[in-house]
C-alpha cells in the first residue's frame, strides 16, 4: 500500500537527519538517486551515456539544489549537461558542484521576454530534469518560473521536442498536498520522489502529470512513523490480498453480495447498465 504524506510532515521528518548528518549529505543522496534513474532510463532506451545531452532546470530552493547536484553527477559520467538557472539566487553548493563538474550554466532571468536561450538548450537535450519548484511551492507558479514552464510545455507540445522528463521529487506546479493543477505544470515521464510519496503524486488530476513514480528511501521512516498519511492507495498486490476468493464449500450466502455504486435517482441509467 502506498502511503502519501503532506509536505509539512516530510519536512519535519527530514529535520533530525539534517541536524545529525554532515551538511549536504541528504541532498547528495537525493541527487545521486535522480542521476542513477536518468542513467538507467538512457540504458533502457539503448542510448549511450557519454555524449547524451540533458537540461536541468533549477529554481532557488532545495529542489533546484537537487537538480544541480544531479547534473554534476551526470556530467561526471560523460553527459553534456546544461543547467538553466531560473532564479538570481540558485542553490550555492549545487551551483558550485555543477560548475566543478563541467556543467554549462545558463542564467535565464526572464524566459517570457527572451525564451530562446532556454528553448535552444531544451531542443538539444534528450532528457530534461525538472528541479524548478519543489514541495515548498504553494498555489500557481509565479514568474519567472511559470514562464519557463509554459515555454517548455509549448516546445514539447508544438515544437517537435520529445525529451524524457524526470521530475525531481514532484513535477513543478502541482498541488503537492491536494493534487490540484492550479497553473502551469511541466508533466513528467518519471518522478523520482524522496523519502515519502506526496499526495499530489497519487491524487487526480495532478497524478496524471507525475508519470511513473519511483520512491527513494532516504531514511525518513522513523520521522514519519507518528505522522498521519492522509492518502492511501492500494497497489495490485493489496487488491489481490483483499479480494475474496470462494472455496469449494462456499455458496451464494457465504461468498458475499455484490454491491453496485452507480447512477443516481436523477440519472439511473448507469446503475441499470451496470446491473
Amino acid at each position: 500500500m502506498i502511503r502519501a504524506y503532506r509536505a509539512a510532515d516530510v519536512r519535519a521528518a527530514e529535520e533530525p537527519l539534517l541536524a545529525a548528518g554532515p551538511p549536504g549529505a541528504l541532498m547528495a543522496q537525493a541527487a545521486f538517486a535522480v542521476a542513477t534513474h536518468v542513467l538507467r532510463e538512457l540504458r533502457a532506451r539503448g542510448e549511450r551515456v557519454p555524449g547524451a545531452r540533458a537540461l536541468a532546470g533549477g529554481g532557488g530552493g532545495n529542489n533546484g539544489g537537487d537538480a544541480l547536484h544531479a547534473s554534476a553527477f551526470l556530467a561526471r559520467r560523460g553527459m553534456s549537461v546544461t543547467a538553466a538557472l531560473l532564479t538570481a539566487t540558485p542553490h550555492a553548493d549545487g551551483l558550485a558542484a555543477a560548475r566543478a563538474a563541467g556543467v554549462e550554466v545558463l542564467p535565464v532571468r526572464d524566459p517570457r521576454a527572451d525564451p530562446e536561450a532556454l528553448l535552444a538548450a531544451a531542443r538539444r537535450a534528450g532528457t530534461w530534469l525538472d528541479g524548478i519548484a519543489g514541495i515548498g511551492a504553494r498555489g500557481a507558479l509565479r514568474e519567472p518560473l511559470a514562464g519557463a514552464v509554459d515555454a517548455l510545455v509549448t516546445l514539447r507540445r508544438d515544437g517537435g521536442a520529445r525529451p524524457f522528463v524526470v521530475a525531481v521529487d514532484t513535477p513543478s506546479g502541482i498541488g503537492v498536498d491536494d493534487g490540484a493543477l492550479p497553473g502551469a505544470v511541466l508533466p513528467a515521464d518519471l518522478t523520482v520522489t524522496m523519502g515519502a510519496v506526496k499526495p499530489g503524486l497519487v491524487l487526480p488530476p495532478a497524478a496524471a502529470a507525475a508519470g511513473r513514480v519511483v520512491l527513494v528511501d532516504i531514511g525518513l521512516g522513523p520521522g514519519l512513523a507518528a505522522a498521519d498519511a492522509p492518502v492511501l492507495r492500494l497497489e495490485p498486490a493489496d487488491v489481490a490480498a483483499l479480494w475474496p476468493v470462494p472455496g469449494d464449500a462456499d455458496h451464494k450466502y457465504t461468498r458475499g453480495v455484490l454491491g453496485l455504486l452507480a447512477g443516481s435517482a436523477r440519472y439511473p441509467g448507469a446503475g441499470v447498465l451496470a446491473a
